[in-house]
């Protein structure tokens, strides 16, 4: 009874205060110097130790401990056909949880097209990338049909904040966008109007060199361009794999063309045969070492052999058909279909898919993989 009492003298508050900080002085591991805790707990795997206490709770989502991988999505809401609203979220795989990352800068304003009622068929692209741990939107039409973005937009999980990159050179839509060892390329696409200069060329910048000296100078640089302008007829991810930079100038099954760069050479060359025949569907690679496809119409899942320049088949689900995107990374394949998000674990000895719920009353644009954000300090 008396301790009852003296709970009862203490308010919500001074008790919340006093529990932060018993948290903030109790030792990660007892007997142990925090920074040697740290050290032993990093090899545990974040779920065991979300699960454990506050304090490990706590530790996995500071900026001291390995960040771990998370989805990062683009999403529309899916109630209205004319909706133009684009939601970005991150979802954590250790709490199973969507959260919404911080609101883009104001001034300029976003405003980017997905839906129009002159044309109801299909959505407007718009296209991003992940670069450094970043997360990249490059191109995107506005409601008079230009091009949306004059520069990159550019999220920092690490410093939570949006910044823009340097102009484009020629800012586009409807172009070809890659990632090749943390440098972005644009490729191809229209600008304010179709010139063949522009479907032609080829410009890059290097994320980490602009981070570090924030100067034009550090800005988008021109590379060998295309031979013709036939990369210009839709909206394409480049897929950087061992060195270089894999594209094609249409989606799913329909005939195509292909072309390869070599970032070290400089120069283009026609891609192997085998690679084009399968490419069927949206493409990534993982570690920028294994290209993944899965085919659009049948929902299956190939890992290419450059070896015997054939894709093999490891997995296929109806659920996977339709896929419009897909990202590859810590040994999984997440695919984009019809709205929803979906993983294969190819790390797995037998191959394992699995969905994940997304927001309510979002659908699912685009993902890409990234580390997960650290805690306000």
């Amino acid at each position: 009874m008396a301790m009852s009492e003296a709970k009862t003298s203490i308010s919500p508050s001074e008790r919340k205060k006093l529990s932060q900080n018993d948290d903030q002085h109790h030792p990660l591991l007892p007997g142990l110097p925090d920074s040697i805790a740290l050290l032993s707990l990093s090899l545990v795997h974040p779920s065991v130790l979300f699960s454990v206490c506050t304090s490990w709770r706590r530790l996995i989502y500071s900026s001291s401990f390995p960040p771990f991988l998370s989805l990062y999505a683009l999403f529309s809401s899916s109630a209205s056909a004319t909706s133009n609203s684009i939601h970005f979220y991150r979802f954590d795989p250790i709490s199973s949880d969507w959260h919404p990352l911080p609101p883009t800068p104001p001034d300029p304003p976003l405003r980017l097209v997905l839906r129009h009622p002159s044309f109801t068929s299909r959505n407007f692209p718009i296209q991003s990338v992940s670069a450094s741990g970043n997360l990249i939107l490059l191109a995107a039409t506005t409601h008079n049909f230009l091009h949306a973005l004059p520069r990159p937009l550019v999220f920092d999980p690490v410093t939570r904040n949006w910044t823009f990159g340097p102009p484009f050179t020629t800012p586009r839509r409807w172009c070809v966008v890659g990632v090749l060892s943390g440098v972005v390329y644009m490729a191809s696409g229209i600008g304010s109007h179709f010139s063949m200069d522009v479907a032609r060329s080829v410009e890059k910048w290097d994320l980490s060199k602009w981070k570090k000296y924030q100067v034009n100078s550090n800005g988008w640089e021109k590379v060998s361009g295309l031979r013709d302008g036939r990369f210009s007829r839709d909206a394409i991810d480049a897929v950087g794999w061992r060195g270089k930079l894999c594209m094609v100038n249409v989606k799913g099954h329909a005939a195509k063309e292909g072309a390869v760069y070599d970032a070290e050479k400089d120069t283009w060359q026609d891609m192997p045969e085998g690679m084009i025949i399968g490419w069927r569907g949206p493409v990534a690679a993982m570690d920028e070492d294994v290209m993944y496809v899965v085919d659009e119409a049948n929902g299956a899942l190939r890992k290419y052999d450059p070896n015997k320049d054939v894709w093999e088949e490891i997995f296929e689900s109806e659920r996977l058909r339709g896929a419009d995107q897909i990202a590859a990374g810590g040994g999984r394949v997440c695919v984009v279909c019809g709205g929803e998000i979906f993983v294969v674990d190819v790390s797995a000895a037998t191959p394992r898919l699995w969905a994940v719920q997304t927001p309510s009353g979002l659908e699912a644009l685009a993902i890409h993989i990234l580390p997960r954000m650290s805690n306000a300090d």
